[in-house]
């Protein structure tokens, strides 16, 4: 696991964030990967508000209790929604820029840290991961080292509200068979490499699991897992609790 931040000029997120939050409009950010074609992220989809949210976000927001962590937190709009309703909330991520944009769009308590840093402390009652939080771990093989690292951020009573996709569709026929090969790494490990402008960023894993697969990981590491919802594109929401 990588335990720092980016820098600026390896942070085509950042900048995108940065562009449509001065200007209301960003270029193109390139998503590529050696598994799939060129796509591109929305940037103005990292400032929705409540309402423009997909179903399982609202859900979780509403879910939310007590003192909360959102990770991986981006433009803020998780942080900033739950904020606006009077909840104590910390955002962090990795980006610099990101980060300064949050604390302009009035986010009260932001902190530029990776989550395995240890100079990230203290104890949670909501930790929040969304749009595919399973992803940080990159690999299947760090599965546990995230989940590890959530538990000693939460409270007793506290939960994991993380959220993931299951890729299976993807090499679903039309009969229903899957032409998964079982002796290829796990199917829901991807790599990505983002561009924004002329800003590239370091390639980097990002992992997708089946809700099953994160339900067996979830109790080796102790943590118990319940499937709050499923999604229409094969997406679900998930509630983990010591």
């Amino acid at each position: 696991m990588k335990y720092t931040t980016i820098d600026s000029i390896h942070d085509p997120m950042g900048a995108a964030i940065r562009d449509y939050h001065l200007r209301g409009k960003a270029a193109r950010l390139r998503v590529m990967s050696s598994m799939f074609d060129e796509d591109e992220m929305p940037v103005d989809h990292l400032f929705r508000t409540f309402d423009d949210m997909p179903h399982l976000e609202q859900k979780a927001l509403n879910m939310a209790y007590g003192k909360v962590l959102d990770i991986g937190a981006g433009a803020g709009c998780h942080a900033l929604a739950l904020q606006e309703r009077g909840m104590d909330v910390k955002a962090i991520d990795i980006s610099p820029l990101s980060c300064e944009v949050m604390k302009e769009r009035g986010i009260k308590d932001v902190e530029c840290v990776n989550l395995f840093c240890k100079q990230l402390q203290g104890k949670y009652d909501t930790l929040l991961l969304l749009m595919n939080g399973t992803g940080i771990a990159g690999k299947l093989s760090q599965l546990p080292a995230l989940l590890n690292r959530l538990k000693e951020l939460l409270s007793e009573e506290g939960q994991i509200l993380i959220d993931s996709s299951d890729l299976k569709y993807i090499y679903e026929n039309e009969d229903g068979s899957m032409d998964i090969d079982l002796n290829a790494p796990y199917y829901g490990e991807v790599d990505y490499q983002m561009q924004y402008r002329d800003i590239k960023g370091e390639p980097f894993d990002w992992l997708y699991t089946d809700p099953m697969l994160l339900a067996s990981v979830s109790k080796q590491c102790g943590l118990q897992c319940q499937i709050m919802e499923q999604g229409e594109h094969y997406d679900y929401l998930a509630k983990l609790t010591l």
